[in-house]
């Protein structure tokens, strides 16, 4: 109880808006010192109560309760206390205002795997000292190549000299969506860095550290593989299982295993490590049984099992250590560890306080490890499994006589596991990724023996035997045999993902819920004899069947999503949804579509788009298109241009375009223009602008399809990209409206002042990336809307922007300010304002 209370303290540290003043650490840490005597004191009582002796076990009982309550406490304490500690030391090494978006003259050091091709290039980087104030010792570097790529390649533990543009870590804002601000702060990347200029190599310095001797193995490593593996289809994934390194694996791929459930497979999981710690125990083992010294038996002065024991836990920290130290990788290794130490001090653990062990651990080392989604799956998936391995035990299953009955029974139990296990972590993927993969546990049956032991061993032994001189056939040899068998396992793997079935979306339930349905996994794994078992698993109906608030008939609600410069408008009646563009795509193959707008439907329980509207054919809001068609079935679309000939040309044009097919396509697609009417729920929507036939007049942001969306009690207007010369013609036509979406993402040739007079806006969201290259919103319109009584928000700095419209009022909700967590940094402008 203790060690889970640890565990949760640093996961509670990581839902603070803001961290305590030092002064508060220091008190609870004397409280919790004080506390300490009092728990030993405690629990040296025998009849605290002084009940009578009748009574004793109800007393042993109460006592039991009363110190497990006292344990957790200081556990939350001691994970908290450190969390915050850890926290504030790292807050102190961020990127001050002074040395935001200026050019800084540093020298670093390449401190990890440097990703990209020639002519882009990515990695983290050390300061070196002296640094100046302000500056943090860790950045992360993007290095644009312009003319000639650099005269070495980039390898950790080299020392650049770099004029750098350092900026404050920012990631886009939404609900339901990734915090990259979070996961660089966890990662120690206090700052992003754009390089200038062509850098100056100073020195190559592999023994730096270990770390980055560590880094340059792992680098000398993959180039082995790349060379023996060269441009083979699963090359990046077959490196990915050796070493870690997955930036090379396409985004295709990974959608492949999310959806057929095999992930942890292609990827550093306890599974592998626990494997080849095994196979290095077992190989120690034989040896020392029949190694001799002068004549006695090494396993006479040691036994053989713990010398197994110790060889495991180096194998698996070097294992661990190529891999790139990731949460699974931390997690197996502390469990190897706790198991090793324990057989060698032969110390019997149960395999709950294993698992507590291993928790804590990671969670004192590296308090921000429960951010990730990989911490609650792996140890979630490794508690099930110890479970199911005691209660396999008790049932004595495997214990027949014949071959045939007992891999019988091992097929049997293999099968149950897996299903034990894919639907004992449905609540946590239901709550974290808001998908399960129904096909999980058919994939995984044949998927896991094949990938462990298969592929996995014949890629290791691609790495280690591409690093031998005179053996590099031999590493090309086993590295395509291995990538065979994995090609070969893909088939039955893609065509099951492809299935429409594959996967069960789920909604973003309450937290109520979620804990419900885990309190009926932890009943329905327990073992056998325990009335109504099964009765546990039904405890997850609450959670899989719920779904989010709607708005009443006649209301709406308004979601502006924070995609960067680009567009990207959620609006929700009591049973329809419409989604007003689809956000920008991006020159690394992904969009804004893919990334935030499907999640975001996904969560709030959207299986299909009643109406799609996308205001014209610029790319900033129609470069997400092609990724909502293909993952949502469109009842209605309605655009500014030719929607079938707009996906044949991008067809051509881009190659990672995740283009949708002639039955993909919406069931009716028609031209928008000014006068067209309908409704939906009570709520009106009318296009205002382009008049009929205008369209193919007026190319470009002139032709933007015009929205206005009138409830019972509120107005929301939603104009695209128009101008001055488009927003005259409305005016005659516009009642007064309660929220608007900034013409032009607040552009100075929009946003007239006979505009902001007639609308009579409360409310104006601009939708614009941070530190967009066009100065969107300009400071002009800003003060324009403001001066007009408009409470004005921005989407790059107050995150994505919530619009409920009610019969009581309307509320407007910064997603930013109200999810904001310590790590999150203001900008001036929005740290001097106050938001209601």
């Amino acid at each position: 109880m203790f060690l889970l209370g640890v565990v949760a303290g640093a996961a509670a540290a990581q839902c603070l808006s803001a961290l305590p003043a030092s002064r508060w650490i220091g008190a609870g840490v004397s409280a919790l010192a004080a506390a300490i005597p009092l728990l030993y004191a405690a629990s040296r009582i025998s009849n605290p109560f002084s009940l009578p002796a009748g009574s004793k076990r109800r007393g042993r009982c109460l006592r039991t309760v009363a110190l497990s309550l006292v344990a957790v406490v200081l556990g939350l304490g001691l994970g908290l206390g450190t969390a915050i500690w850890r926290a504030q030391i790292r807050m102190g090494d961020r990127l001050a205002w002074t040395h935001h978006d200026v050019v800084s003259r540093l020298v670093v050091r390449i401190a990890d795997l440097p990703q990209g091709d020639e002519g882009h290039y990515r990695f983290a980087a050390d300061v070196s000292e002296p640094r100046p104030d302000g500056i943090p010792a860790r950045i992360s570097v993007s290095w644009d190549v312009v003319g000639d790529k650099p005269a070495t390649q980039l390898k950790p533990g080299q020392l650049w000299r770099m004029a750098l543009v350092l900026r404050q870590p920012h990631g886009l804002r939404n609900p339901y969506g990734f915090d990259a601000e979070g996961r660089m702060f966890a990662s120690g990347i206090l700052a992003t860095a754009t390089v200038r200029g062509v850098p100056v190599l100073l020195a190559d310095e592999p023994f730096h550290s270990p770390g980055i001797l560590i880094e340059r193995i792992r680098h000398w490593l993959r180039d082995g593989m790349r060379r023996a593996l060269g441009e083979r289809r699963y090359a990046p994934v077959m490196i990915a299982l050796a070493l870690g390194d997955q930036a090379a694996v396409e985004r295709g791929d990974w959608q492949i295993f999310n959806r057929s459930g095999i992930t942890h497979l292609v990827s550093i999981s306890g599974m592998h490590v626990t494997l080849i710690a095994a196979m290095g125990s077992v190989l120690a083992m034989m040896f020392w049984r029949r190694a001799s010294w002068r004549g006695v038996r090494l396993a006479e002065y040691l036994p053989a099992q713990v010398v197994g024991a110790a060889i495991a836990l180096w194998v698996a920290l070097l294992y661990c250590l190529l891999a790139g130290w990731g949460v699974p990788a931390r997690r197996t290794f502390f469990m190897l560890a706790v198991v090793a130490l324990a057989a060698m001090a032969r110390l019997p653990l149960s395999p709950s306080r294993i698992l507590a062990v291993a928790g804590a651990s990671i969670a004192l080392m590296d308090p921000w490890a429960p951010l990730a989604p990989g911490f609650w799956l792996s140890f979630g998936a490794v508690a099930i499994l110890l479970r199911l391995a005691v209660s396999v035990e008790q049932s004595g299953s495997l214990k027949t006589d014949g071959w045939r009955t007992r891999l019988r029974a091992m097929l049997r139990e293999f099968g149950m596991v897996q299903m034990a296990i894919t639907l004992g972590l449905v609540p946590l993927l239901a709550f974290l990724m808001n998908q399960v993969s129904i096909v999980s546990p058919l994939v995984n049956v044949y998927a896991i023996p094949i990938v462990s032991f298969v592929v996995t061993p014949l890629a290791l032994a691609c790495a280690m035997l591409s690093a031998v001189p005179g053996l590099h056939w031999l590493a090309e040899v086993t590295g395509v045999m291995g990538h065979a068998v994995f090609e070969a396992m893909m088939g039955p793997v893609r065509w099951m993902s492809d299935a429409s079935w594959a996967v069960l979306d789920v909604a973003a339930a309450p937290l109520p819920w979620v804990v419900l349905a885990v309190c009926g996994v932890v009943w329905a794994v327990q073992p056998a004899g325990l009335p109504l078992r099964w009765a546990g698993w039904l405890l997850m109906l609450p959670m899989l069947l719920s779904k989010p608030d709607r708005p009443a008939p006649g209301y709406w609600t308004l979601t502006a999503l924070d995609v960067g410069q680009g567009g990207a408008i959620v609006v929700e009646t009591a049973t329809q949804v419409w989604l007003f563009d689809t956000g920008p795509s991006s020159r690394q193959g992904t969009d804004a579509g893919e990334r935030v707008v499907v999640p975001y439907l996904r969560a709030r329980g959207h299986r299909h788009i009643d109406g799609l509207i996308v205001s014209h054919a610029d790319m900033d809001h129609s470069g997400g298109l092609a990724s909502v068609l293909a993952a949502m079935p469109v009842d209605r679309a309605y655009t500014s241009f030719d929607l079938s000939k707009f996906l044949r040309k991008r067809g051509r044009n881009d190659s990672n375009a995740a283009l949708t097919s002639e039955e993909r396509l919406p069931n009716s697609m028609d031209r928008c223009y000014a006068g067209l009417t309908w409704t939906a729920d009570d709520v009106q929507f009318r296009f205002l602008h382009p008049a009929s036939g205008q369209a193919s007049d007026e190319p470009g942001n002139a032709s933007s399809c015009v929205l206005l969306i009138q409830g019972r009690a509120h107005t929301a207007l939603l104009p695209g990209d128009i101008g001055v010369a488009q927003e005259r013609r409305l005016i005659a036509a516009l009642p007064q409206v309660h929220i608007v979406l900034a013409p032009h993402h607040g552009s100075k040739t929009s946003s007239s002042a006979a505009l902001v007079r007639t609308v009579q806006a409360q409310h104006v969201i601009a939708q614009a990336g941070y530190m967009n290259r066009f100065n969107h919103p300009t400071p002009a319109v800003q003060t324009r809307w403001t001066e007009a009584g408009a409470q004005f928000w921005r989407t790059d700095h107050h995150g994505a922007m919530i619009v409920q419209s009610y019969a009581g009022g309307l509320d407007v909700q910064s997603y930013a300010q109200s999810a904001r967590r310590y790590w999150h940094r203001e900008t001036p402008a929005v740290a001097a304002s106050a938001l209601r």
